[in-house]
């Protein structure tokens, strides 16, 4: 790989953000659609379509940081759609119901969203149970508990402010939304570089048994991370509110779980733990976005892209497979 390995952690195989190589390779993956879908429709590289695919790109790749963040510990999280969905309907909650301003509103939503990841990581920890099962379990528990409450009726009188942010535009297509994801990309990229609690949390997820033997606090990394992941999908949350105008709360849920899987191991993040790409992660949530928006604009099912993403899915699973297997016998050999 060709980014720097993190040399001082103790897991069995080498622990780095991603490789190079890859990522250019899925970059020119996105660009072939690109050519494909604006030849086939003139349409796609409209101003009004640019617009819309950038702040759909936004919510994507922020999407697959919340999955990616707990990939990185070996875990997964399942309930990453709920969580965003909670943090929705609760922004609407307290903007319509309870009349909040709009930045105590939101700080609200991203505090709901943080403690239900943290809920997760805890839940985790302390009963030695797989992620997967607490995050499926999780999943529906939150969301079972916000339609009760809100009985599934959305809150459509939001302040103007909020759906006007939505509609901002830097420059002739740039969408506000896209720069924040673009930020917290540069931040968690910062977080896994350089600072020696992303050097931990590589290190728990390569190898837990060998980073907890090292000094590594393996179990608050794990809570750590899915409580980052909790804050990340309501941020996607809330970018899904400011583009919308409303909050409803169809906008998560299930939708989410395929996006959040893609956008991370197409762009490099092992499945297995250890290694994250936060670049190839923005470039994965590239394809995907443009794949949805490309048969949109060619006035393709529904039902296509549910297959096309199921197809890339598996794709991406076997491509994580053989760098896991590559990664270890790199690693022996180098020892």
């Amino acid at each position: 790989m060709s980014d720097d390995a993190i040399r001082d952690a103790p897991p069995r195989r080498r622990l780095s953000l991603g490789g190079a190589s890859g990522q250019i390779g899925l970059l020119a993956i996105v660009i072939g659609f690109w050519v494909v879908f604006s030849s086939l429709a003139p349409g796609f590289l409209s101003t009004f379509n640019l617009f819309n695919l950038g702040r759909s790109l936004a919510v994507d790749i922020v999407i697959g940081f919340s999955q990616m963040v707990v990939l990185a510990t070996g875990g997964m999280n399942l309930a990453v759609g709920s969580i965003g969905v909670c943090a929705v309907m609760f922004t609407g909650f307290l903007l319509q119901d309870l009349g909040l301003p709009i930045p105590a509103a939101m700080a609200l939503a991203l505090v709901l969203g943080t403690l239900l990841g943290w809920l997760n990581g805890m839940a985790i920890v302390k009963t030695g149970v797989n992620s997967f099962i607490i995050t499926l379990a999780s999943a529906s528990l939150y969301l079972g508990a916000m339609l009760i409450l809100t009985k599934a009726v959305p809150y459509s009188e939001l302040p103007a402010a909020v759906g006007a942010f939505g509609r901002l535009k830097i420059g002739t297509f740039l969408s506000p939304l896209l720069v924040i994801a673009i930020v917290i990309g540069a931040a968690l990229f910062v977080l896994y570089r350089f600072s020696t609690l992303g050097r931990q949390i590589l290190a728990a997820g390569a190898n837990p048994r060998a980073a907890a033997m090292s000094g590594v606090p393996v179990d608050r990394v794990i809570v750590f991370s899915h409580g980052l992941s909790g804050f990340l999908a309501a941020c996607a949350g809330l970018m899904l509110v400011a583009r919308l105008g409303a909050a409803v709360p169809s906008v998560g849920g299930e939708e989410w779980l395929l996006p959040s899987f893609l956008g991370p191991v197409l762009g490099g993040t092992l499945l297995s733990g250890g290694v994250v790409a936060v670049v190839g992660t923005m470039i994965g949530a590239a394809l995907v976005t443009t794949i949805r928006s490309g048969l949109l604009v060619l006035q393709i099912g529904n039902f296509w892209l549910q297959l096309f993403l199921g197809l890339i899915l598996l794709f991406a699973v076997f491509v994580d497979r053989y760098r896991s297997v590559y990664a270890e016998r790199r690693s022996t050999r180098q020892r």
